[in-house]
């Protein structure tokens, strides 16, 4: 038999693949017809020496390294076909004693997905959650667009919600100004929601060209770790006051707005786009908990290297957010008083938690029988080219070498929407009142 399989545990498995002496014999000659390609000897043309002389001055060990670098993984690929096994990555390999009137035989060892059969997937309760957007939602986006379109209009009052006040601040903790904390001449839109707890009411009521103090207490968590849960004091000085004059909503509003020629067409596409956004933050909603659900009942053992895998992802993107912050890594590292190491260890649970909801659903999809057809991968390349403003031509030659990505993302889309349907949706529970003080 060319090779052996012995399963090592649920996530790897052992290979001994052997090698003939006749295969090993060939690899000989031909690796030594490429080296020889290569090598200048006194006496011979290029590639026209001996193989003797060869191994007199270079030595065989040359050889016999070239000749195990092509057939092994040859002999290997052969092995993972014959044994029907899907590596997860690159095997260890092991050169194993020369026995006697044993051909050579080379150990390796193996990641593989474990064997999972799902259970209990179907008729999860999960909380109902509305996939359209309500009226109220319609309006309050209307409403904002035409606080965008509106015409600034200089009052001489004092300040009220939802101005436009022209603003010089300089926030500080402790009497230290941090980061990020000051602005000249600032145009600054005064809602509530746009800014720390406590600044903009702080302004309101102030008259043009008047200063004063503010405090203001940043959230806790906050983005800013070293900021989260402080107060801070700004002094603010109010040089202009601006009024928005909003537009009336009417059918030269549409047109001005939008590529819609009535009121009633602008409504209709608005009311569109809300649905579609609010149908996919349900989906997203029902399926984190229904996948939650589902894992939590389903137990298998995760091979360590996809885990060390999406902890290397893990570590990337948080590189990437503390690059896009201008601070460097190292600094980073410095502030977070972690090693690198450490950093890697706070990410395996979410690592594990990943892998394993990854596993579970594509062997629910195996289960179901769940695949992309034709249809769905062209609907999918429509969906980027729009999201993307590119011709259909550019997204498939930008996906050439990450078409098994792509299908893979549909199958698991496809997956967790036919979770969803056979779910069972219950009502929210009602929202308790808060206690009477």
């Amino acid at each position: 038999m060319p090779s052996t399989l012995k399963p090592l545990d649920p996530t790897q498995v052992e290979l001994e693949i052997s090698i003939t002496p006749e295969e090993f014999t060939a690899a000989q000659d031909a690796a030594f017809r490429k080296l020889v390609r290569n090598v200048r000897v006194p006496g011979f043309r290029p590639g026209k020496v001996p193989r003797k002389i060869f191994e007199n001055t270079y030595g065989s060990s040359q050889i016999l390294e070239r000749a195990l670098d092509d057939i092994v993984p040859t002999k290997y690929a052969a092995a993972v076909e014959e044994h029907g096994i899907e590596p997860l990555a690159r095997p260890q390999m092991e050169l194993l004693p020369e026995e006697e009137g044993q051909p050579l035989r080379v150990k390796a060892v193996v990641p593989i997905r474990p064997a999972i059969e799902p259970k209990d997937y179907t008729g999860v309760e999960i909380t109902d959650v509305p996939e359209t957007a309500t009226d109220e939602d319609l309006d309050r986006t209307l409403e904002q667009m035409r606080r965008d379109a509106a015409t600034l209009v200089p009052v001489e009052r004092p300040v009220k919600l939802g101005d436009v006040a022209t603003l010089d601040y300089q926030g500080k903790i402790d009497g230290v100004p941090f980061d990020g904390g000051a602005a000249t001449g600032q145009e600054t839109e005064l809602t509530e929601t746009r800014f720390i707890p406590g600044f903009v009411a702080g302004i309101v009521g102030m008259q043009p060209g008047e200063t004063r103090e503010v405090r203001a207490t940043f959230p806790d968590p906050y983005a800013n770790p070293d900021l989260a849960g402080k107060e801070a004091v700004f002094t603010v000085t109010v040089h202009e006051v601006k009024e928005p004059e909003l537009p009336p909503l009417d059918d030269e509003f549409a047109k001005r707005v939008s590529r819609n020629e009535t009121l009633e067409d602008l409504r209709a596409d608005v009311k569109r786009r809300l649905d579609e956004n609010v149908k996919n933050g349900a989906r997203r909603r029902m399926s984190g908990e229904l996948l939650d659900k589902i894992v939590a009942v389903n137990e298998f053992p995760l091979p360590e290297v996809l885990i060390e895998r999406e902890i290397d992802s893990l570590l990337n993107d948080s590189r990437q957010y503390v690059a896009r912050a201008g601070i460097g890594w190292d600094d980073y590292l410095r502030e977070s008083g972690k090693m690198e190491d450490e950093l890697r260890d706070t990410y395996r649970d979410e690592a594990a938690r990943r892998v394993k909801t990854t596993l579970l659903v594509e062997a629910i999809a195996k289960k179901e029988g769940v695949q992309a057809t034709q249809a769905d991968v062209e609907s999918e390349l429509d969906a980027l080219a729009a999201q993307y403003g590119q011709p259909r031509e550019r997204i498939v030659e930008a996906l050439q070498s990450n078409v098994a990505a792509l299908i893979d993302g549909i199958v698991r889309t496809k997956t967790i929407d036919k979770l969803i349907e056979q779910a069972k949706r219950v009502p929210a529970p009602p929202a308790t009142a808060p206690p009477a003080a």
